[in-house]
């Protein structure tokens, strides 16, 4: 027999806050779980400050020990946490000898996509705006997909944003209601419309960014910061730290497993980042250990194996996942300014899923560093990029100049671009 639901997810919040809540998994296996799994965590602002776990291919076992982000301020909502990882984990109430691993969607054996919906909120300008909705829509638990913004000459802001439901309840008149008269008591007098729906085909019409220009294109997904003259003192520092991250192969100390061990500095997301690439590479992680920060700085063991039960050994093949696992910890994400015509655009990507998921929260920070540097978005914009050998999650923002943040400036911008990789990063 399995276990009830109830023993598959078990939270533990800890009496005093400085200590870190204590989040357990036991379930079933199935490839890309892990990967899963963080990404919800980190979709709720929270960070993984340790992480333990195994699996011998039928049965996994997590622990993880979480704070929330620096950069969250909603509040969280522990059982809709729970009830998400669970809804993540395979059936626990079939023997797990019978059940089958290669499955996906919602663990018993159907696939489920949430379905989109279309917010068309009006409003009266002012600086932070965007920030705050996104806030609002993150503690509904809502994820934004795509997003369209423009601002009219007088001074009114038109979101369109769809968006999906983590408690898919926005099919219920009563989520809807609930929803637009939260988004108005808080927004209150800057609201003048708000209108929730199924989207229609104009969720398609967004998907594809506007072509990048090919020396834009060729600037956000192949340069290398750290060689850039223009950058800021600070950053080249940061980025000089980041290049320190190591990756070791060892395929002598197990017989069945090769281990990965790695070291580099502390940033949001990197247990989530180093999942998504195992997922993504298609190798199963045996055991993992991910330890508590020192001086800034993490270690992980991976004991890890192909799809296949193997261990991995063409020379080739070990280059390349370690190659992609250091820019991960180097570049999970791409920051630039660039000149549109006569405007200033900030332009941010990172890598999508191989299953089509971006990552979690980028609207969030991005929108949260422009707000703290008390810069205005006249339009902004969320659509993929293919490059030749992945995809990408892109984020375009036409920004305001101001006498207070002359972007006109190679230091205002230098300044930008730190805020924004700090916040994206958790430092």
């Amino acid at each position: 027999m399995g276990i009830p639901n109830d023993d598959v997810v078990l939270i533990q919040l800890p009496e005093d806050p400085s200590e870190p809540i204590i989040v357990t998994v036991n379930c079933p296996d199935k490839p890309g779980l892990g990967c899963d799994l963080c990404r919800t965590l980190l979709e709720f602002g929270l960070s993984i400050t340790r992480a333990d776990f195994s699996t011998d291919g039928r049965w996994c076992y997590m622990v993880f020990w979480l704070v929330p982000n620096v950069s969250n301020s909603c509040e969280i909502d522990w059982e809709s946490l729970k009830n998400r990882l669970v809804s993540m984990c395979p059936s626990c109430l079939v023997p797990f000898f019978s059940f089958n691993y290669q499955q996906g969607g919602d663990g018993n054996g159907s696939t489920t996509h949430s379905l989109i919906y279309l917010l068309k909120l009006c409003c009266l300008d002012r600086k932070g705006l965007l920030h705050d909705v996104t806030r609002i829509l993150s503690e509904l638990q809502f994820t934004i997909q795509r997003v369209k913004v423009m601002t009219t000459p007088d001074g009114r802001v038109m979101y369109l944003v769809f968006i999906t439901d983590g408690m898919e309840l926005l099919h219920t008149k009563e989520r809807r209601d609930d929803t637009r008269e939260h988004l108005i008591s808080v927004l209150k007098n800057y609201c003048i419309s708000c209108e929730l729906q199924l989207a229609g085909p104009e969720y398609e019409n967004l998907k594809a960014l506007p072509s990048l220009p090919p020396a834009v294109a060729e600037e956000l997904f192949t340069y290398e910061l750290a060689g850039k003259e223009a950058i800021s003192k600070e950053l080249k520092s940061d980025m000089m730290t980041l290049k320190k991250a190591t990756v070791t192969v060892d395929n002598l100390l197990s017989p069945a497993h090769t281990l990965l061990q790695i070291q580099c500095v502390d940033q949001k997301g990197l247990f989530y980042d180093i999942l998504r690439t195992s997922k993504d590479f298609d190798f199963q992680i045996a055991y993992g250990r991910f330890s508590s920060s020192v001086k800034s700085y993490r270690s992980l063991d991976l004991f890890i194996r192909q799809a296949n039960g193997n261990k991995i050994v063409d020379p080739k093949h070990l280059n390349v996942l370690c190659s992609r696992l250091q820019e991960e910890m180097l570049q999970p994400f791409r920051v630039i300014v660039v000149n549109r015509g006569p405007d200033t655009e900030l332009l941010v990507a990172n890598p999508v899923e191989s299953s089509g998921k971006g990552r979690p929260r980028v609207f969030y920070d991005v929108t949260l560093a422009l707000k703290m540097l008390g810069i205005c978005i006249f339009m902004a914009e969320i659509g993929r990029h293919s490059t030749c050998d992945r995809q990408w999650e892109v984020y375009r923002f036409l920004l305001d100049d101001s006498h207070e943040f002359p972007l006109t400036s190679c230091r205002a911008r230098n300044q930008l671009v730190d805020k924004v990789r700090r916040t994206l990063m958790g430092w």
